[in-house]
């Protein structure tokens, strides 16, 4: 891809799962990246940056269904292009 194309600008609040309605497939095209109180974090699967959260993976536990449990940070959230 060249630096010319358009990238959608990231939305407040994104999901990485596709069955939830804040995931906008268009915006993965591209390697999306969050800080947290200014520690980028890689394992982020939904943000919202007006809340002020992000919701990573309790370590290795999953839940019935065979998804991750995820468990909810606060602080000041910032999401970029790489």
């Amino acid at each position: 891809m060249n630096e010319t194309t358009q990238r959608l600008p990231l939305p407040d609040h994104l999901s990485v799962d596709p069955r939830s309605p804040h995931h906008v497939a268009a915006v993965f095209e591209y390697d999306v990246g969050i800080r947290l109180n200014g520690k980028e974090h890689s394992n982020v699967e939904e943000y919202c940056i007006s809340e002020g959260w992000v919701k990573v993976p309790a370590g290795k536990t999953v839940d019935r269904k065979g998804r991750p449990l995820l468990i909810k940070l606060k602080g000041t959230v910032e999401a970029f292009y790489r």
